[in-house]
């Protein structure tokens, strides 16, 4: 358990602030009456799989969850002695079909950083926090709430592709469009399209690589200041299922890169696939090779990261593993 953050996780996260890593609640199931009087009139943002999401607020130094009137839809202003409604909080799941539960947070902490870190992709800024029991957290701060308080217009590809449960059935995020589908959303509400068309192809291969199979509709969204400039958001959720999950899927979207693409095995995925995928996103032949080629590459830095990580030394290994075999399949 760390006692202070750094420089830079104060400054990116906290705008400067001391806050505290530590929260002031012993564990979660000790202080589950606390956090249901605090959550129920505001409620959860949102449940992604199993892994329950709590809106959280800085007061005093530190981290506590919100309460009725400091979270919603709309959030217009900063409290004096908080913000209101800026930051996410991830426990780690409690459902016992989830493997290796504690990691879970740090999982996706981790390979969160891999993604900014190591490959340059934008990521919402995060950090890892614990209850006063040890118990680790995953803390992600909204980029869709700005300084002054403002909130962007934001709608997940679900929202923007009129999908729902109610119209496409219980498993809509995962079975209602290919990952190249997606990015015909991006041709029709973005402006600089192949910019952000560019960025969602990396975002996809970086999911093969750290065997990310919830990267479902509801975990790409784009956002705009203004309800026209259109552009997608910085990546979030990433995380190795393959270590969580006894069956794990290859693709989140069981229509996976592009219609018509049938999976028996991973040996079905190569680099071919992915060239594919990205000429029918429109991007440029020279300008995917020059991606994938990227992607290929041994990274040491990856391999560093896992080593240097909180992760056991099993679940380090199991990662690095399955990422360093999906690597060599570009190749192909």
């Amino acid at each position: 358990m760390i006692e202070s953050y750094d420089h830079k996780t104060i400054m990116e996260m906290f705008d400067g602030q001391n806050v505290s890593p530590v929260l002031p609640y012993e564990s979660i199931d000790a202080d589950v009456a606390t956090i249901e009087a605090s959550t129920q009139a505001s409620g959860r943002i949102s449940i992604s799989g199993v892994q329950p999401k709590y809106a959280m607020v800085v007061d005093n130094g530190k981290l506590r969850f919100a309460r009725d009137g400091e979270q919603g839809r709309y959030i217009l202003k900063i409290a004096r002695q908080g913000e209101q409604g800026r930051y996410i909080l991830k426990i780690a799941p409690i459902e016992p079909h989830i493997i290796e539960r504690p990691w879970v947070p740090i999982n996706e902490w981790l390979t969160m950083q891999i993604a900014e870190q190591v490959y340059g992709i934008s990521t919402a800024k995060n950090t890892l926090c614990y209850f006063q029991n040890g118990a680790v957290a995953y803390l992600t701060r909204r980029f869709d709430v700005q300084k002054d308080g403002t909130k962007w217009l934001q709608e997940d590809f679900a929202s923007i592709a009129n999908i729902s449960k109610e119209t496409n059935g219980p498993d809509y995020k995962y079975n209602s469009l290919s990952y190249a589908e997606c990015g015909a959303l991006i041709d029709k509400h973005v402006s600089a399209a192949s910019v952000e068309k560019l960025k969602f192809f990396r975002i996809v291969v970086f999911n093969y690589l750290t065997c990310n199979d919830d990267a479902h509709l509801k975990n790409f969204s784009l956002m705009s200041p203004d309800g026209r400039d259109y552009r997608l958001t910085p990546a979030y959720d990433l995380l190795n299922t393959q270590l969580h999950l006894t069956n794990p899927h290859i693709f989140a979207l069981s229509k996976n890169l592009y219609p018509g693409m049938i999976l028996d095995d991973t040996h079905s995925v190569t680099g071919a696939s992915f060239e594919e995928f990205g000429r029918l996103l429109g991007l440029p032949a020279k300008l995917i090779e020059k991606e994938l080629s990227g992607f290929r590459a041994e990274k040491p830095q990856v391999k560093e990261m896992l080593i240097k990580s909180d992760l056991p030394e099993k679940l380090a290994k199991w990662y690095f593993n399955g990422y360093n075999y999906r690597r060599i399949t570009l190749s192909f």
